[in-house]
This record gives structure tokens, sequence and C-alpha cells, in this order.
């Protein structure tokens, strides 16, 4: 009798839940790691109890569609259900105003996991990872559909601009320490230090080498936009940071197989393209007030992985 329920608790419990919820967190920064993505949690809630809420109850809303929609148990207990659905539940609560917009950050978390599954499917025979492209193109469409749809309303942070009145604004000092710990920090939409050191930590406790890479990725990316003239202010927010820090450890690390003999230097050079590539869409995204995401880190971590295709030792 207590093997069965032993059984039953493995197979469908509480904690087979948690923990694979716990995982669709930590995938955000391609890590399948429970204790990285509950410090994540802990990191996200320090700055804000309403977005540390709204990230588990997502995981678990993603990683729920999953099972009750038969998606391959590996999948779900790796946390491949839940992290698409973590971004957009938290970018969701953050761009939309309202005291309602929870609901509609739940339930496009929930169509979050159901588009992740959709890609998988379209995806994968060309052996290329989904990434975080589901999270952007629906959290695009549903910011869009406020100026459509008067129920749901845009967040005031987010205000279209002419690019006939744009000016370059390069004034003030850069605090580096807050632009290094502020980068890891914005991959959870969060500009808190402490925050950010302790994103730092649940990496390197799932593996040092992801946590040395994660550094070098957004060392490159503070270098390269301060010495190409980056506003200051967006350096110290971390704001070009982000995307570096998710396509190093991408091209570096998770994605890399034992041929890839130049894969530290094709993350290097990829995490130096997210720079240009999220300043340029960030200008093209400007004159309808949609912030870029981790579009620059899809974009440039497809660009290197594709090319290995061809190019097997990149």
């Amino acid at each position: 009798m207590e093997t069965k329920k032993r059984s039953l608790l493995n197979k469908g419990g509480f904690f087979p839940l948690l923990s694979a919820s716990l995982k669709g967190i930590s995938q955000v920064i391609l890590i399948e790691n429970a204790i990285a993505g509950l410090l994540i949690l802990i990191a996200i809630t320090i700055s804000s109890y309403y977005l540390g809420i709204i990230s588990i109850s997502s995981a678990i809303i993603g990683t729920l569609v999953g099972k009750f929609g038969g998606a391959d148990e590996k999948s779900i207990n790796q946390g491949l259900l839940g992290y698409n659905s973590v971004l957009t539940g938290m970018a969701l609560a953050l761009f939309l105003s309202g005291p309602y917009m929870w609901i509609v950050a739940l339930a496009g978390a929930a169509i979050a996991a159901i588009f992740t599954a959709t890609m998988m499917h379209f995806m994968k025979n060309t052996e290329i990872p989904i990434l975080t492209f589901p999270f952007i193109i629906l959290t695009w469409f549903i910011l869009l559909s406020t100026y459509r749809l008067k129920s749901i309303k845009l967040s005031s942070a987010l205000v279209p601009q002419d690019l006939t009145h744009w000016n370059l604004n390069i004034a003030g000092d850069i605090d580096w320490p807050d632009g290094i710990f502020h980068g890891i920090g914005q991959v959870f939409f969060l500009d808190n230090t402490m925050s950010g050191i302790l994103i730092f930590i649940a990496v390197f406790f799932a593996g040092r080498k992801l946590g040395f890479y994660a550094i070098i990725g957004n060392l490159v990316s503070v270098i390269v936009a301060y010495f190409l003239g980056g506003e200051h202010s967006l350096i110290v927010l971390g704001l070009y940071g982000y995307n570096a820090i998710l396509t190093m450890i991408a091209v570096s690390a998770v994605f890399k197989s034992e041929h890839n003999r130049f894969a530290l230097l094709s993350g290097i050079i990829a995490a130096c393209l997210t720079v240009p590539i999220a300043a340029g869409l960030s200008i093209w995204l400007l004159p309808y007030g949609l912030p870029a995401l981790t579009m620059p880190f899809v974009l440039c971590s497809w660009m290197f992985l594709g090319a290995r295709k061809v190019l097997p030792k990149m």
C-alpha cells in the first residue's frame, strides 16, 4: 500500500508538479534545475511580490497545460512547457494596466504553453530550439491588441514615439556594478541589484561553466554598448545585457556539441551582435510602443545554431 502511494506521488503528485514548474522558471535561462528555479523565484519575489506570484502561477499553468494536453512526460518534467508561460505572464502583468490584468496575464501564460507545443512540432525536424519565440510573438500581439480592444489597456510605460523626434541621449555616468547585475535581472524584467546577484548565484549553482558564460556575455554587452555609444541609462538598467547573456549561454554551452571547437568564440561574437540588433530592433518597434523583449537573443542564437548545420565546427 505504501509503495502504491509513493508511486502515485511520483507520477502526478504535488511535488513533481512543483519541481517541473520551478524548472520552467529556470529554463528561461536555459537551465534545467529546480533549486535554481527556486532561487530565481526568490529573486523575482524580492523585487516584486506581485511578479513572484505571477511567475510561479504562470509556470504551474504552463506545466498543467502540458500534463492535461498529454505532452511528452520528459518535456514536461524538464520545464519545457513552462518557461514561455513564465515570461508571457510576467510581461503581460507588467505591460498591461487595470485591476484585472492579472487574469489576462495568466490566460496568456496558458496560451503560451499551447503556442510552445505548436512551435515544438513545427521545428522538431530542424533541430533548432524554439527558445523564447512563442513568448515574444504572443506578447507583441496581445500588447498591440490594446489599440483595438477597449477592455485591455496598455501600460503608460509603453508609449509609441515618432522617429522624427527621436534623440539619442548618452548623458550621465555609468554605474558599472548596477549595469552588470541588472543585465541578468532583466531576463525576468527586474532592475533590482540584489535580485541580479541571486540569479547569478542560481546560474552558478546549476553549473560553474554556465555562470562564467553568463558573466562573459554580460561584460561583453556592457563593453560593446559603451564603445558603440549606447545610452548610458539603458546600459545601467541592463537592457543591453540580458539578450547577450542568454545568447552566450545558448551558443557556447547549452546547444554546442563536442565538435564545436570554437563554441566560446562563437558565443562571444553572437553576444556582441545582440547589442546592435537590440538597438536597431528597439528603434523599429518605437512607433508601436513595443519592447524588444528577447528577440535579439532568438535571432542571434538561431543565426549561429543554424550556421552550425553547415559549419559544424563553429
